[in-house]
C-alpha cells in the first residue's frame, strides 16, 4: 500500500528515452501518451536564466563542450527543451521529478514550477541532505526529495525516515535493490514517501512494487505500465 492509498506513480526517467532522444519534448510527450503518470528530468540554468531539461549540464561538440550555465538559451541547441516548454507542451496533468544537480537553479526551477500553478505535483531532488534541508526553509510549497543509497545512510534507515520527517522533506529515493517492505514501513510510519529508481526489467519492476513503494522510475514506459497492471 503506498502513503496515499492510491497507485505508485510511474516516472519515465528522461522520458521514453527507450524508443525517443532522452529529455527531448517528442519523448516526454510519448511517455504520456504510453501511460507514465509521472516525467523525470535534470534541471540547469542557462547564463541568461532559463530552466531547461537535460542530463549532463554541458553542450558542444567534443572538446569544445561547455556548462549549459554559461551558455545563453538562444545559443544551446534546439533539441533542449525549456521547462516552459515542457509545460506548454504538455500540460501540467502529471507528477514531475526533477534532478536539481546545479543548485543554483532551485529558485528558477520554483518560480517556473509556481507560475504554472503546480508545486505539489514537483518533486525536486538533490542527493545532500543539507541541500535539500536548506531548499525547505527556501520554498515551503515544492515537494522535496533525499536521494541516495542505504549504504550512505549515517543515521540508519530509521533515523533517515525521523530526521525527513522533522525537516519536512517529502520522500526518499533509493536504488531499486535497497528497499524492503520494511524499510518501506518504517519511511511511511514516518509520513515520508519512498520512491525507487533504476527499475528496468519486468522482474525488478514486480519486487519493487511489491514493496510498496509510492514510485518507480524506469526507461521503459511500456514495462512501468505492465508491472502497475499486474500489481492490481
Amino acid at each position: 500500500m503506498t502513503l496515499t492509498g492510491g497507485p505508485p506513480v510511474l516516472f519515465a526517467h528522461r522520458g521514453a528515452m527507450a524508443r525517443e532522444p532522452e529529455n527531448t519534448l517528442p519523448s516526454f510527450e510519448l511517455a504520456l501518451r504510453l501511460g507514465a503518470t509521472g516525467l523525470e528530468s535534470d534541471a540547469w540554468v542557462s547564463a541568461d536564466g532559463v530552466v531547461v531539461l537535460d542530463h549532463d549540464g554541458v553542450v558542444g561538440p567534443r572538446f569544445r563542450r561547455r556548462p549549459i550555465s554559461a551558455v545563453p538559451r538562444a545559443e544551446l541547441p534546439a533539441h533542449v527543451p525549456s521547462l516552459e516548454e515542457l509545460y506548454a507542451a504538455c500540460g501540467t496533468d502529471f507528477e514531475l521529478s526533477l534532478d536539481v544537480k546545479d543548485p543554483a537553479a532551485f529558485g528558477p526551477v520554483v518560480s517556473v514550477v509556481r507560475a504554472a500553478g503546480v508545486p505539489p505535483r514537483t518533486w525536486l531532488c538533490h542527493p545532500s541532505l543539507s541541500v535539500v534541508s536548506r531548499w525547505r526553509e527556501e520554498a515551503g510549497d515544492v515537494r522535496l526529495v533525499d536521494s541516495t543509497r542505504v549504504s550512505r545512510l549515517q543515521d540508519g534507515v530509521r533515523g533517515r525516515a525521523r530526521t525527513l520527517a522533522a525537516r519536512g522533506i517529502d520522500a526518499v529515493n533509493f536504488h531499486w535493490q535497497d528497499w524492503t517492505p520494511i524499510y518501506v514501513d518504517l519511511f511511511h510510519e514516518a509520513g515520508v514517501h519512498a520512491f525507487g529508481w533504476d527499475a528496468q526489467t519486468p522482474k525488478v519492476l514486480d519486487r519493487l512494487l511489491a514493496t510498496g513503494v509510492d514510485a518507480v522510475y524506469g526507461n521503459h514506459v511500456d514495462r512501468l505500465v505492465a508491472a502497475a497492471a499486474r500489481l492490481n
